[in-house]
This record gives structure tokens, sequence and C-alpha cells, in this order.
């Protein structure tokens, strides 16, 4: 559950801002979103669906300055959930699926809002060298 994680090359990122309703923290949501992550790996999880692996995170208030060119240098309080997938159309399949959406649901009654992201992988390195 919190292992390193292995991506392939060419694999989809989908990149899910997720800002909690004024009141509710993390700890609030922290079961719905453990349930909603056990589901999609569970369920979706490679042959089966097409997901690779993913991530969650809480922003932490930290805003650059030596890698942003923004004046602004702030950032709403927001989660980010990470998931990579094989293809973007395995990710849609499985969020329209009744399984995910029964998941969703309890998550979405909890957000003012969600927006998903789908980026195409350029470039991936290590540290390592490879």
């Amino acid at each position: 559950m919190f292992g390193p994680i292995t991506l392939p090359f060419g694999a989809k990122m989908l990149f899910n801002t997720v800002k909690l309703k004024p009141g509710v923290t993390f700890d609030d949501v922290e079961m719905a979103v453990g349930e909603l992550c056990t589901v999609v790996k569970g369920t979706y999880g490679g042959d089966k669906g097409g997901f690779i692996a993913g991530q969650v995170f809480k922003f932490s208030g930290f805003v650059s300055n030596e890698g942003s060119l923004t004046e602004s240098r702030t950032g709403d309080d927001h989660y980010a959930i990470v998931t990579y997938w094989r293809s973007f159309e395995e990710h849609e399949r499985s969020h329209a699926d009744e399984v995910f959406n029964k998941k969703f649901a309890a998550l979405a009654t909890m957000c003012s809002e969600t927006k998903e992201l789908g980026y195409d992988m350029l470039w991936q390195g290590s540290a390592g060298g490879h």
C-alpha cells in the first residue's frame, strides 16, 4: 500500500485535483479515498482494466520561487489524486462503471470541486541514471 511504484514508458497519467468543502478535513475523507483507491486497484488493476499505479498528495503550501514564473505565489488548499493507466479509454471505462461510481459518490459529497486532467508521458528518468 505504501511501496514504491514502477511506471512503464508511455503510461497515461490522470491528475485529479480535489478541493474539500469548507469545514471538511482529510481525516473526514480519508476512509472514502482509501476505499476508492482499493476499488480501483482491485477491480481495474492490470489486465482487468488498465490501472497501473496511483498516488495521493496533499498540497503542502509550498510554492517554489525558483520554479514559478507567475507573480502569484499562492495556491489553494487541495489534494491531488494521481493515477497511471495503460490508456485513457480504460480509465474512462473504469470511471463509468457502477462499482467505481458508488465509491466516488461518497467522496464527491465532501468536495467543492474536482477536476481530472489527462497527460501523455513524454519522458521519465531517475537519479540512478537509467
